[in-house]
């Protein structure tokens, strides 16, 4: 563990020394052309480590799963909308079924319509709010 502090020691004290070297003997203003390529420079580094680390996810993902699904155990989907499987089970789950929670979009048809009919009202009212705005402003320029 000694070693590895020294190393780590030594590897900053090294940086340091470069970082020192580069901005103070090196420190006259870059060209547009220098401006450009530090930019590009700089910039790749995190597309580039983004890149190897997706290739890596990959890899891994083929590694666990297979390379179109075929290690998994299930390979269908189980449940859909506000069922899933629990236990073995197939249970409803958000409002009116395990764990609360709100109507899904999926809901049954008689949640569906209620929603329907909310959504129209909402409208309807934002309708009469956007025609009133410009009868207040007209009202409001001829005085």
């Amino acid at each position: 563990m000694e070693s590895l502090g020294r190393a780590l020691r030594s590897f900053h004290e090294k940086h340091e020394k470069v970082k020192h070297t580069v901005h103070t003997a090196w420190r006259y203003p870059l060209p547009k052309w220098g401006r450009y390529a530090m930019g590009c420079f700089y910039a790749s580094i995190p597309i580039v480590g983004g890149w190897y680390v997706m290739q890596w996810a990959i890899g891994k993902s083929v590694d666990e799963i297979g390379e179109r699904g075929e290690k998994l155990q299930h390979k269908t989907l189980r449940g859909f909308g506000n069922k899933t499987v629990i236990g073995g089970r197939e249970e409803a789950i958000g409002a009116g079924g395990k764990l609360g929670g709100v109507h899904l979009a999926t809901g049954d048809s008689s949640t569906q319509e209620n929603n329907k009919v909310m959504l129209e009202a909402l409208f309807r009212k934002e309708r009469r709010r956007r025609n009133k705005e410009p009868e207040q402003r007209q009202e409001n320029d001829a005085r």
